[in-house]
Formats: C-alpha cells, sequence, structure tokens
C-alpha cells in the first residue's frame, strides 16, 4: 500500500507584511543597529512614515532559555514572541524619543538579509546598520547589510558606525 501523502515541504516566510512607503529597520540588538534605528526614526518623524522594526533568529541565535528550559521545550512561536518582546524592550528608549512616528515590532525565525529585503519590498526605505553582533571588528560592512545592498528593490541605508 503506498502512501500519496504530500511530501513535507519547508517552512513558509512569516505570514506578516509591512505598509507602503514605511521604513523597514533590521534590528540585532547590536549598537550599530540602535544606532541604525535612531537615525530611520528621524527620517520618519520628517516623512511622516511609519517605521516597521524586524528582529530574525534561528537555532543558534536564540536567547539563551528560550528554547529549552528546565526539560520545557518551546514552540517556535514561543521563542518568536520572546525575541519579539526583547525587540519591544531593546527599542523602546529610542522610540520614545518620537512619539508621532508609528513603531511596528516584528519577529521571525528566517534567514535576515532575505527576510527583510522580502518585507522591504514595498517599503520607502530599507535601514540596517554596517555590521551586527556576529560581524568580525575589521570588516567594513556585514552579510547581512552587504546582501542587503544586493537584493533589495528599494533604496538601502546603510548607516555607517558612529
Amino acid at each position: 500500500m503506498s502512501d500519496n501523502s504530500p511530501a513535507p515541504t519547508a517552512a513558509a516566510a512569516p505570514v506578516f507584511t509591512v505598509p507602503a512607503g514605511s521604513i523597514v529597520v533590521g534590528h540585532d540588538g547590536s549598537k550599530d543597529s540602535d544606532h541604525a534605528l535612531t537615525v530611520a526614526f528621524d527620517f520618519a518623524a520628517k516623512l511622516g512614515v511609519e517605521i516597521v522594526v524586524v528582529r530574525t533568529w534561528s537555532i543558534d541565535t536564540a536567547p539563551h532559555g528560550a528554547l529549552y528550559n528546565h526539560g520545557y521545550v518551546a514552540s517556535f512561536d514561543e521563542v518568536t514572541e520572546t525575541v519579539r518582546k526583547m525587540l519591544v524592550a531593546d527599542t523602546a528608549t529610542i522610540a520614545a524619543r518620537h512619539p508621532e512616528v508609528t513603531l511596528l515590532v516584528r519577529a521571525a525565525l528566517a534567514q535576515p538579509a532575505q527576510l527583510l529585503t522580502q518585507l522591504a519590498a514595498p517599503a520607502l526605505m530599507l535601514v540596517v546598520g554596517p555590521r551586527g553582533l556576529g560581524g568580525f571588528a575589521g570588516l567594513l560592512l556585514g552579510s547581512v547589510s552587504s546582501h542587503c545592498v544586493q537584493l533589495a528593490t528599494c533604496p538601502v541605508l546603510v548607516v555607517p558606525t558612529r
């Protein structure tokens, strides 16, 4: 007897979009991404547009204790919510400086450059730092920012380190 069930497929991309004309910002928790978010808020305030700040995670980069804690293995949705809450906390001080700008917060299990460029397609621009937490100190441009510049269909602003 043969099994005619469909073959397993890879996990689908996160099901969320960004408002057309918004500014999408990649934020990994680094000082460079804080600076990029600050610059993005200044632009958004002047242009009167929303900001969508995005953080991705993987099995390797999930917050300590988020995947497995005292015998409990969290679901991917639970880890994503933990990452989203951390992103809200990490960006709260910067967001408070511009209460007139609407901030949307998104987190997903995804490859950073792929998700950022996909989400930023209808955006006014994509803003990233030059390198993040995984970067080598001597590099001028990290892999995520480099891939964003190469793949994005909207303008990309790579905010230099202060």
